[in-house]
């Protein structure tokens, strides 16, 4: 019977033990944490001129005024008829002398522009020829210029310059 109360004893101190450490452990005891200021360093400060530079770039890149055009490849071209309309009828003087139809040996199919330099696509019954400036074609003919619709070709036997354009 001393052993029960022994027992019995021995529990009552242990739970209330447990019971006074549960107790204290789930009370409040309310510490603000101290606030922690932070000085941005070198690094941030850098990152932040960083972003506002690549945001300044961005802006920069945005187009701001609408591409322009120079052909317009939905339209017909304008019809002869209009300019035969207006011709007045010739007058007794005499003709002026016609020059005979000189049989173009290239056909301006395409241009192209790659980092600045132009390349012209040329059209011959035999051939398809891709030229730059200053390249030689058929050994008669030199390249003297390309713009974005014409190349100019200089014979290189009389000098007289042959005005390709795209149609």
């Amino acid at each position: 019977m001393f052993a029960n109360k022994k027992r019995t004893v021995l529990l009552v101190l242990v739970l209330g033990a447990l019971a006074a450490w549960y107790a204290a452990a789930s009370t409040s005891d309310v510490r603000h944490p101290r606030s922690v200021v932070v000085a941005p360093t070198a690094l941030d400060s850098r990152g932040a001129a960083l972003a506002m530079e690549i945001e300044r770039l961005h802006d920069r890149l945005r187009p701001t005024a609408a591409p322009e055009h120079n052909r317009n490849l939905f339209q017909f071209a304008p019809a002869h008829a209009a300019a035969a309309a207006t011709v007045a009828e010739p007058t007794a003087t005499a003709p002026p002398p016609v020059a005979p139809a000189v049989e173009l040996p290239f056909k301006l199919i395409g241009i192209a522009e790659d980092g600045g330099t132009r390349t012209a696509i040329l059209s011959s019954p035999a051939q398809l020829l891709m030229v730059k400036e200053g390249d030689v074609v058929v050994s008669k003919y030199r390249v003297a210029g390309i713009s974005t619709d014409t190349i100019e070709l200089t014979d290189s036997t009389n000098g007289s310059v042959l005005r390709l354009a795209l149609k």
